[in-house]
């Protein structure tokens, strides 16, 4: 069901996690980005996958939500990695014509399913670990400097925050949507692909009403409430670092240091 995909969702707890600076855990997600696409061979790319498993789990939030967070990327996940299995060199394991499977091929495809499937679920401890509002500040904070060049680092910062806040109000506009258009004796559920999509039309239109609609009542909610952007604007939280956050660094610097000595020490395999 479309209600069940979870990403975007705050989920409030008291692991180590969420009592991260947001701060910290946006410039630690940015940097494992940049590593989970360096790992060049098996090892560097099993520290990887270890590190994000431990991650998950210590957020303590079930697993099943961060597998319910690539249903949304799941078709993506697959396509991609069929695509890569026809590039690549090494010993031919099946041919015909033009297209061939070659063992670097099923090296490439693995690779890259991993890599995404990680990348989705550690995006995930994010946006479930931080609330809205810490978001919003973190992201502030973190592109403060570029107001020297007159962004707009606030309204930025507020925009991608409602944008992901309402990633899951969507989903359940849609899931609403969609059972209306069951009950009234919509199939969208069996013919063939084009058949399907252009089911998908009766849900599109009302959705994309909806969310017009709900921006329209948000300006208005904001401009009730006086909200005249950075301008003379106040925290009731302020972010600070501290000793968890130094933790946080530390243990990600040791990972990332792993990664790079096992792409030195180890051959590559893509």
């Amino acid at each position: 069901m479309v209600r069940e995909i979870t990403l975007g969702q705050y989920m409030p707890g008291k692991s180590f996690l969420h009592k991260i600076d947001p701060r910290t855990k946006t410039v630690l997600l940015i940097a494992y980005i940049v590593f989970i696409f360096l790992c060049r061979n098996f090892i560097s790319l099993l520290i990887m996958s270890l590190f994000s498993l431990l991650v998950i789990f210590m957020t303590k939030i079930s697993f099943m939500k961060y597998l319910k967070s690539l249903r949304m990327i799941l078709f993506v996940i697959i396509l991609t990695g069929f695509f890569n299995i026809f590039y690549g060199s090494g010993e031919v394991l099946w041919q015909w014509q033009q297209l061939k499977i070659t063992s670097g091929g099923l090296i490439n495809a693995a690779f890259v399913i991993v890599r995404i499937s990680m990348l989705m679920m550690v995006s995930s401890v994010l946006t479930y670990t931080t609330s809205p509002t810490d978001l919003t500040d973190g992201l502030e904070r973190l592109m403060k400097p570029l107001k020297i060049f007159h962004v707009k680092v606030h309204e930025i910062a507020m925009m991608m925050t409602i944008a992901l806040r309402f990633i899951p109000v969507l989903l359940e506009e849609t899931d609403k949507i969609m059972n209306a258009q069951k009950a009234r004796g919509a199939d969208m559920e069996s013919g063939n692909l084009i058949k399907r999509v252009k089911s998908l039309i009766p849900v599109l239109i009302p959705l994309f009403v909806s969310a017009f609609r709900r921006a329209g009542d948000l300006a208005t909610a904001m401009e009730c409430r006086c909200y005249n952007g950075d301008k003379n604007r106040t925290r009731m939280k302020v972010l600070h670092f501290s000793i968890k956050d130094l933790i946080a660094l530390l243990g990600c610097l040791v990972v990332f240091a792993a990664v790079i000595v096992g792409n030195m020490y180890f051959p590559a395999v893509i």
